[in-house]
């Protein structure tokens, strides 16, 4: 099994503090900000960063979906670790300054992924049709926090 990564950054006309807050908001902002591909969206747990327990459902292609059951973790400032129970994807978000008022978003997201002919192709094509997910979950974001 190879890992396979996706990775999508944008720079948003925000303070870090305030982009961070909204993606660390599950209860208030997270569940506005999804793109279509997301559904069946839940806090079950928490809601404000560290110690949120949050599910969805992830239609990645027409034929893939992901159950998402994702515990929240915090390991320094700027940054949210998603851990998925149900697989070995990762997602990590990270925040940082970017100069005056703006800030930099990054949204990196790992998992094994299969082997043979099918592990090639999600290799090849799944990091691309995740990066426009999170391009539009960016965007979204951005629409958010420069209101």
């Amino acid at each position: 099994m190879a890992q396979v990564e996706a990775t999508t950054e944008r720079v948003i006309a925000a303070d870090a503090e305030t982009v961070f807050d909204a993606l660390a908001d599950y209860k208030e902002v997270r569940g506005k900000m999804l793109p279509g591909q997301f559904s069946e969206y839940e806090v079950r747990e928490g809601g404000d960063g560290e110690g949120t327990l949050v599910h969805w459902k992830l239609q990645a292609t027409s034929k893939r979906v992901r159950d998402c059951l994702l515990e929240v973790t915090e390991p320094s400032d700027g940054r949210l670790v998603e851990k998925d129970r149900n697989s070995s994807m990762v997602t990590t978000w990270t925040v940082t300054p970017a100069g005056e008022g703006r800030s930099k978003a990054v949204v990196s997201t790992v998992w094994n992924g299969a082997g043979g002919i099918g592990g090639f192709f999600e290799k090849t094509f799944a990091p691309k049709g995740l990066g426009r997910i999170y391009d539009e979950l960016l965007q979204n974001l951005a629409t958010e926090v420069e209101k």
